[in-house]
């Protein structure tokens, strides 16, 4: 049996085992977001396609579906949504800043003898496609740190439903300063680990500090990691602050008929 086979049959077991039917919707999800990816690559080699708003409107299905299919329809999952599309539509604009101010967009010189081969005129604008993959690096971050700090929020409020919107509010933060920590050692791992050949490389051929930090692939990655910092922290508050206002909005007496 195929090994891929295997880890994804181990794969759906523990969840499947661990989470329930949660756990299996979670696996399906896996799949659905895989397909939608494709599609993303599949649109985007059409020249007439502006990848950044592509990428846009599959990032927004996503988080979509990972909010509503896994946790189901509900004020947590609402607020998390809302917040997760606010926060991705004001990043896209500081990612299209950073993106062409960096000039990020391309292959770097260490990939160019892979490349030499190959014709790289594919009508295809190199520095949006630069934008979307970091728009589609970032959309996970922000949707997991959404959903951590509406679902205590919630259960905060079920357990105290006097608890006034300022308070809420607070509590909010409070659970994201917990998260800040742990999610930005994942995002700056996830660089190291996936990168780390590239680091090797970097060291054998004698790289200076200053080659490193302006080639363009390492600059891309750092791009990438900040922007998802960035949008990470700032899911936060809006967060915080949308689950606080809906579970704490009065909602106005009937009026009844004399």
């Amino acid at each position: 049996m195929n090994s891929l086979v295997v880890l994804a049959m181990l794969l759906a077991i523990l969840m499947i085992g661990l989470g329930g039917k949660k756990g299996l919707r979670s696996f399906i999800t896996l799949f659905i977001n895989f397909a939608l990816f494709i599609v993303l690559l599949f649109f985007m080699n059409i020249p007439e396609v502006n990848p950044v708003i592509l990428t846009m409107i599959i990032c927004i299905i996503i988080s979509f579906i990972n909010l509503f299919y896994i946790n189901g329809t509900n004020t947590m999952t609402k607020t998390a949504f809302a917040s997760t599309v606010f926060t991705t539509l004001l990043l896209s604009g500081l990612i299209l800043y950073f993106a062409n101010a960096t000039f990020i967009q391309g292959f770097g010189k260490e990939e160019t003898e892979e490349l030499s081969m190959a014709s790289l005129r594919i009508g295809i604008d190199f520095s949006k496609v630069a934008v979307a993959v970091i728009m589609m690096s970032t959309i996970g971050a922000i949707t997991d740190a959404s959903i951590a700090i509406a679902s205590p929020m919630k259960e905060m409020h079920q357990l105290k439903p006097d608890i006034d919107r300022k308070n809420l509010f607070i509590f909010g933060l409070s659970i994201g300063k917990d998260i800040i920590g742990t999610s930005m050692n994942t995002l700056f791992f996830a660089f190291v680990g996936s990168y780390l050949a590239l680091l090797i490389l970097f060291s054998d051929l004698s790289y200076s500090w200053s080659e490193m930090i302006n080639s363009k692939i390492f600059s891309g990655e750092v791009v990438t990691i900040a922007c998802s910092a960035i949008g990470l922290i700032a899911v936060i508050p809006i967060t915080a602050f949308c689950t606080s206002y809906v579970l704490t909005k009065k909602t106005p007496p009937s009026h009844q008929e004399n």
